[in-house]
């Protein structure tokens, strides 16, 4: 049991039946009355973002999130195949499970996908992928002073800004946390 005296960022707690992360967290002993926690937290299921405030000395179960390593293999329609690298076992899981995920990842990435009690709920990507830029349009010579940038299709289909001497074919490395242009490979 955790007292909400001790939360901190990125802590796994069970409130009301849900599973919640500590996004923000505040203690606040105002000049009167009792002090208290003022959070924000985000369910690990449905991604809603709440700010509550709690009793220092109300308690918690704290929630064990299990991560695992695994392949992307396909998808047919709705389903997304995974495979446990380790025991080669395929788990298919809906499209709004792995719908933030798919902008960065194909066929054959390894990614981490999240669990809670034997149920996954969150697919991410690697930190850094290589993916092919299929869609671009060409930088004019001249343009590169004021460091502009352009849209770019992926091949999985995203579409990010890159800088105005990133071509059609160029093979890029893309931040997945921020969604954002690293280097050209």
């Amino acid at each position: 049991m955790i007292t909400a005296g001790d939360f901190r960022k990125g802590m796994t707690v069970e409130i009301d039946g849900q599973v919640y992360t500590v996004v923000d967290f505040l203690h606040v002993k105002p000049g009167k009355g009792a002090a208290f926690v003022r959070t924000k937290i985000k369910n690990v299921i449905t991604g809603a973002v709440l700010e509550r405030t709690f009793n220092p000395t109300e308690k918690f179960e704290q929630a064990h999130i299990e991560r695992k390593e695994m392949q992307y293999l396909y998808n047919d329609g709705e389903l997304y195949y995974f495979m446990d690298v380790e025991t080669y076992e395929q788990l298919p899981l809906n499209k709004d499970k792995v719908e933030d995920a798919l902008k960065f990842i194909k066929e054959n990435m390894t990614v981490t996908i999240k669990f809670y009690k034997g149920e996954a709920f969150s697919v991410e990507p690697p930190n850094f992928v290589e993916l092919e830029v299929v869609q671009t349009d060409p930088g004019f010579k001249g343009d590169t002073a004021t460091g502009g940038s352009k849209p770019a299709t992926l091949e999985t289909g995203a579409v990010i800004q890159v800088p105005l001497f990133v071509n059609t074919g160029d093979k890029i490395r893309i931040d997945t946390r921020t969604g954002e242009y690293m280097e050209r490979v």
